[in-house]
């Protein structure tokens, strides 16, 4: 059986850290900007972590650990 490909779209994505958590950034900084205030808008900027049922399925098409 062949090896499995990383999918590409997901290694831009997303980050795992060294403890193996999976980290991505957030939506909402696009556009409409203007009413959002500037604590917001720094906030946004943050990488948070992903949801512990997302994040096995992440490191599966990352192809990390078993």
């Amino acid at each position: 059986m062949p090896k499995q490909k990383t999918k590409k779209s997901i290694t831009r994505r997303f980050r795992i850290t060294p403890k193996g958590k999976v980290m991505r950034r957030q939506g909402f900084r696009r556009h409409l900007n203007v009413k959002k205030t500037s604590k917001k808008k720094r906030r946004l900027k943050r990488m948070v972590e992903t949801r512990k049922v997302y994040a096995k399925k992440i490191k599966k098409f990352l192809g990390v650990g078993k």
